[in-house]
């Protein structure tokens, strides 16, 4: 599937381009169209906003927060290869990156952003999950009472089409990117969002479930917090892995 206008066609170009638009930005995955959970999230969310509204920022590193005692809120792209990260108290961030620019949060600009996103998904499938200001699941199985996917003028499009032009609808319209997951389940849809960020489309199948998860580590799983991760590294269950080769009753 291309990611830039949709087309679902099963021959592409020789040059691993889209045979209809030309672009190299394809998706390959035996389960596409199979797959109907998704995980949006918007990149760098509150420091994007900022960029978008701010174009003179475009290269520069940014950071969303307080003065140096306070928190970093959010940072952009190029604040993280600094190693800046949200959560990270300010004057860590700047001594990490002293040419940053520092915004305050603009919370009313965002929460407007992020209720267009949340209008544009619902003009998507009904069924959304909000997680955050930034982010939700959406799933977009076939429902007794759906209308038509959006996407096209038949009605006919796969759920991995709808996503696609989806996230261009928001980078065109409201100047902010996302990345998506698309998998058999929340879990990992979410975990899929963040393989390829930004502008990511990424799937994770159920096929390949246990093998993707195998080396990872058992802090990726939901509810395994420090303490409880402590408990299993005691145990000896390190990577996920470790706990899909015991028995259920173990």
């Amino acid at each position: 599937m291309c990611r830039d206008c949709g087309d679902e066609a099963l021959a592409a170009s020789l040059d691993q381009r889209c045979a209809v638009c030309r672009s190299p930005r394809l998706v390959h995955h035996r389960e596409l169209s199979r797959l109907t959970v998704a995980h949006l999230d918007c990149d760098a969310f509150y420091a994007s906003v900022e960029k978008r509204d701010r174009p003179a920022l475009a290269d520069r590193p940014v950071i969303i927060g307080g003065g140096r005692r306070g928190v970093v809120a959010a940072a952009c792209y190029v604040a993280r290869l600094y190693g800046v990260r949200s959560a990270m108290p300010m004057f860590k961030a700047l001594d990490r990156c002293p040419d940053a620019v520092v915004l305050k949060p603009d919370m009313r600009k965002y929460t407007e952003v992020g209720r267009a996103v949340r209008q544009m998904m619902q003009a998507v499938t009904p069924r959304i999950e909000p997680l955050s200001i930034d982010e939700a699941f959406l799933d977009l199985s076939p429902g007794i009472d759906d209308a038509p996917l959006a996407g096209r003028p038949d009605g006919d499009g796969s759920p991995a089409r709808a996503l696609a032009l989806l996230a261009r609808r928001i980078e065109d319209e409201l100047g902010i990117s996302v990345s998506i997951g698309l998998a058999p389940n929340k879990f990992l849809a979410k975990l899929a969002s963040d393989l390829d960020k930004p502008r990511g489309f990424s799937v994770i199948g159920a096929e390949e479930a246990q093998a993707f998860l195998a080396d990872k580590p058992v802090s990726r799983l939901w509810g395994v917090g420090a303490a409880l991760q402590t408990r299993l590294r005691g145990d000896g269950l390190r990577l996920i892995g470790d706990i899909t080769r015991r028995s259920e009753r173990a």
